[in-house]
């Protein structure tokens, strides 16, 4: 039995017939597969493909193919050369094998190429916010986060989704940090869609991300609506006037306002007062005050109201990123002549934190400076992105060559020694 039907004088039709017969069977259909798969990669479709636990029926096939015993055994193994050499030289295909699986498949796929153009695509994607991140070095390793998890990839199906979510993403974090901003505003300037931030949404999913990264947090963060809430306010984005606040304590009010006298009732019972946004902007004359403290932490706040009660002398908690309502009050409080003195966490976050109250305000370091810094025994490692102190240079090289944390809390008994009231009104 010679390998396949030699005779040259076979038509167009009968050779299609004969390649239907040889080749276009199920039982032969692994071996065609297996030969695209090869094309498809870019690869000659030569050498010996293998079928393991081949049933009788895909045994005769193969030997109807070849004109030969397949071998023995379990397994099946034919010689793509052969096979592309008997097609040829029977007539059935002038292109052999090749030809073969185009007349039986259809056209070849460029695997490789599609799996190029699919990568270019997704690097396109990813442009405009790679330009952004360039010229935003704090961004830096949320961007490797980003392509580290693949969470842009889940959040958007193809390549040209991508881009229109980046796109829309980039802009958004052109705007940020941005005081006083409410985030369907931002939202509806950024990606023309009010609601384009709202939870759930795959450009809040990334947009959150990269605040909690502008903010010295963690990028998965807690997902919770007060987390979220602190979040946008960190970079100066609030959901509502109400929802932005601000925590404060022995600071003077005045009787023209209702926001005022709720600062002179709460000063004189010694409480703290949380302050609304709302309110705060319906406040608009200055708040008239001499020199306010500024704590990042509340826990400074409650410890100051137990210790000092009514004779606390105007303390403000920031609350980690300054909210719309922190700014506001700070405004208020400095358009009345009052000068601030600030703490924070001896952390790279703290100190961007201090940097933003810095850069807008002015201030005198409230035991905030390289001394206080070596002077606090701590273990705890520092990480994160080196930033400048403008108020004391030295304290960024310090901080650089302990490379430790220091928190607030462990400066609690001094800090509220220093709100203590002297007696010939000298401050600390």
């Amino acid at each position: 039995m010679s390998g396949g039907d030699t005779d040259g004088s076979v038509t167009g039709g009968g050779a299609s017939e004969r390649l239907i017969r040889l080749l276009g069977g199920d039982e032969i259909a692994w071996l065609v597969d297996r030969a695209r798969h090869r094309l498809e990669q870019g690869r000659p479709p030569t050498g010996t493909v293998t079928l393991t636990a081949a049933t009788p029926a895909q045994r005769r096939a193969a030997e109807a193919l070849l004109g030969r015993r397949a071998g023995a055994g379990s397994s099946l193994s034919v010689s793509l050369d052969e096979v592309d050499r008997i097609l040829r030289a029977s007539g059935v295909t002038a292109d052999g094998l090749r030809e073969a699986v185009v007349r039986l498949r259809g056209p070849i796929r460029d695997l490789s190429g599609e799996k190029a153009a699919r990568t270019a695509a997704w690097e396109r994607a990813f442009t405009r916010l790679d330009t952004l991140v360039a010229n935003r070095p704090e961004l830096s390793g949320w961007r490797s986060w980003l392509e580290s998890t693949g969470l842009v990839r889940r959040l958007a199906a193809t390549a040209g989704e991508a881009r229109t979510l980046l796109d829309r993403l980039s802009a958004v974090l052109e705007r940020l940090p941005s005081p006083g901003t409410p985030l369907g505003r931002l939202a509806a300037e950024t990606c023309g869609d009010a609601h384009g931030l709202d939870e759930g949404r795959p450009l809040a999913t990334l947009a959150l991300s990269a605040a909690r990264a502008l903010s010295g947090l963690p990028y998965a963060g807690e997902s919770g609506a007060d987390a979220r809430r602190s979040v946008w306010a960190a970079v100066g984005v609030h959901l509502d006037d109400l929802s932005s606040l601000v925590l404060c304590l022995g600071l003077p009010g005045d009787d023209r306002s209702p926001t005022g006298r709720m600062l002179n009732a709460a000063r004189a019972a010694g409480e703290p007062c949380v302050l609304t946004l709302r309110q705060l902007r319906r406040h608009e004359s200055p708040l008239p005050a001499d020199l306010v403290r500024i704590c990042e932490n509340p826990v400074v706040v409650a410890a100051a109201a137990d210790e000092l009660g009514a004779s606390c002398p105007p303390l403000i908690c920031g609350g980690g990123r300054p909210s719309t309502a922190v700014w506001r009050l700070l405004d208020l409080l400095a358009a009345g002549g009052a000068t601030f003195a600030y703490h924070g966490d001896f952390d790279w976050g703290g100190i961007a934190i201090a940097s933003s109250v810095h850069e807008r305000l002015g201030f005198q370091p409230w035991r905030f400076d390289a001394a206080s810094y070596q002077a606090v025994p701590s273990s705890a490692p520092l990480s994160g992105q080196a930033r400048p102190t403008p108020w004391d240079p030295a304290l960024t090289v310090a901080m650089e060559r302990r490379g430790v944390r220091v928190e607030e809390e462990l400066v609690l008994a001094e800090l509220i020694a220093d709100l203590v009231p002297k007696r010939h009104g000298a401050e600390s």
